[in-house]
């Protein structure tokens, strides 16, 4: 699965280093903390699927993932 980091900074999502991801793609976000006290039944089943969904379409190898941090040093 993708990972990118990002921080809330004056209400708005900076992302902390350069991406790869092709120009216009779309991510949906979560919080890192606990979500589930906050969402309905509804909401955690729709957070479960869509999530489900992005890992079928951008799942990347490990090995892949590891070779690409080390070529930046």
């Amino acid at each position: 699965m993708l990972a990118v980091r990002a921080r809330v900074r004056n209400g708005r999502l900076t992302v902390d280093e350069p991406s790869d991801l092709p120009e216009g793609s779309e991510l949906d976000l979560v919080p890192m903390e606990e979500v589930d006290d906050e969402l309905s039944p509804a909401d955690l089943a729709e957070l479960d699927r869509r999530i489900a969904d992005s890992r079928k379409e951008n799942l990347v190898p490990a090995e892949t993932v590891f070779a690409a941090l080390r070529a930046r040093g």
